[in-house]
């Protein structure tokens, strides 16, 4: 066996340990922080024995670690780009729904209603500080790379923490690419609370590939 069939044989191995629903759900909760099993089960609506079961199998993969506290074990993520990982899956599974027609027609609709600001527009406007950028990912993918100056609030969480906005800057929502609608859902929901808000254009995709820098780390 040479060493590139070697090489494809061990991923073969990862995208196994990786081929279940509560395990994806288990690694993604487990990428934001460190977690108890009963935790990690009580998040992902698993049981605890469930549970177990599935993170002993992303552990063996290296694709999380543990360590015992008292009588709880923890569990956080391994070493490597798994966040990486967890990113580009997501990102595939939004290029996936939008290729179902149903939801290609929708999000056609929805984003010509959808206010947008160029790449462009967007940087002249932060040399003038006037806009507050918002990253409206999960905060795994917020951590690996995110636009200067951006805050971070998961869509699922924006609601209930939409207080924390300024009520006197333009906000610019932005998400993971041009199949991502996670922005235009945002906007929608801040402008219903009489925020003024806007999306930015290709997201951190397009940010990246015109060559602007990201910056990594969580918000905190």
């Amino acid at each position: 066996m040479n060493a590139t069939i070697k090489n494809y044989e061990k991923l073969a191995e990862l995208t196994r340990a990786l081929g279940h629903g509560h395990r994806l759900a288990l690694l993604d909760q487990v990428s934001r922080g460190e977690h108890s099993v009963e935790r990690l089960a009580e998040l992902c609506g698993v049981s605890v024995a469930n549970a177990s079961q599935h993170l002993q199998n992303l552990r063996r993969s290296g694709l999380v670690l543990n360590r015992r506290e008292g009588k709880r074990v923890l569990y956080r993520l391994g070493e490597g780009p798994i966040n990486g990982i967890i990113a580009a899956l997501n990102a595939y599974l939004d290029h996936e729904r939008l290729e179902v027609s149903s939801l290609v027609s929708d999000s056609v609709n929805r984003r010509e209603l959808v206010e947008q600001i160029t790449r462009a527009e967007l940087i002249k406007r932060m040399q003038d500080e006037c806009v507050t950028l918002l990253d409206v990912r999960p905060e795994s993918e917020y951590t690996i790379g995110h636009l200067p100056g951006a805050i971070n609030i998961a869509y699922e969480e924006l609601e209930k923490r939409i207080a924390e906005l300024p009520v006197d800057s333009e906000i610019i929502a932005y998400c993971r690419g041009p199949y991502c609608l996670l922005s235009d859902d945002a906007v929608v929901a801040l402008q219903s609370k009489g925020l003024k808000a806007r999306r930015l254009q290709g997201g951190v995709e397009a940010w990246e590939a015109e060559g602007h820098s990201l910056v990594k780390g969580s918000s905190s």
